[in-house]
């Protein structure tokens, strides 16, 4: 990713403590980028560390609940410019609406907060510190373009981030700014991971014969690595994108044809 230059560019990247988060802000460390990263569990401050030492540039780490319209607020604000906005944060949790506890009441509650709100407050409150030639990235998912059965509040707030997208650019495009979103398909990280082997405890199904049914149809075969994607959230913030707008890019490897 050597061919991408970001020095002088102040990047946000939210939900970066770990797997495609991590992976976007190595990228944009070591294309030069001036990085700070977004999340609210313990870890961001040592995935900083680990970034920097790898990239040998410096990584500022903000721990903050995306939920929390202050809390972000007050973060965004210690930034002071912003060229390059990240929205990646996210939470995943199965919400079965034929399951009456309590719980997935909370989750479903808890998934618009963060997926939908947070990314809204982060926005708005990064907004003030851009200028024209800004870039603002959001993750989607493939399961924004469609649905999956007992994840229906995650894919509401997916299919929502692309609505908030699609606006947005129509109103950021007269002030030079561009707005895109990137839809995965199925990568390994943690949180897939976890997902996959909790289906598999509750159908007795190895979690190996799960990830082959759910990538059968893929053309090109296998999970994809957090830094798999890590280049296009790089090109789409790079002047040769500087044209692309509205936009919901699928990398996937074929999986969602649509």
């Amino acid at each position: 990713m050597t061919e991408f230059d970001f020095k002088g560019r102040k990047i946000l990247v939210t939900g970066a403590s770990r797997g495609i988060g991590e992976a976007i802000a190595h990228g944009f460390a070591a294309a030069g980028g001036e990085v700070t990263i977004m999340a609210e569990d313990d870890g961001i401050t040592a995935t900083a560390q680990r970034i920097a030492s790898e990239t040998g540039r410096p990584v500022a780490a903000l721990r903050c609940d995306i939920a929390d319209e202050a809390a972000v607020r007050d973060a965004v604000a210690s930034l002071g410019a912003i060229d390059v906005l990240i929205n990646n944060a996210g939470y995943q949790p199965r919400t079965p609406l034929a399951d009456p506890s309590p719980a997935v009441d909370r989750e479903f509650r808890r998934v618009i907060e963060v997926n939908v709100l947070g990314t809204y407050f982060v926005t708005r409150h990064a907004l003030p510190l851009m200028g024209r030639g800004g870039r603002i990235l959001l993750t989607s998912s493939i399961w924004g373009k469609t649905g999956a059965a007992e994840y229906s509040g995650y894919c509401a707030s997916k299919h929502a981030v692309l609505g908030f997208m699609r606006s947005l650019a129509l109103e950021l495009g007269p002030r030079g700014i561009t707005v895109n979103a990137v839809c995965p398909g199925w990568v390994e990280t943690e949180g897939a991971m976890w997902t996959v082997r909790q289906i598999a405890a509750e159908t007795g199904r190895p979690p190996e014969a799960l990830i082959e049914d759910y990538l059968r149809f893929q053309p090109i075969p296998g999970m994809m690595a957090p830094r798999d994607l890590a280049a296009t959230y790089l090109f789409l913030a790079s002047e040769a994108a500087a044209d692309i707008t509205c936009q919901a890019l699928n990398v996937d490897r074929g999986h969602f044809i649509g």
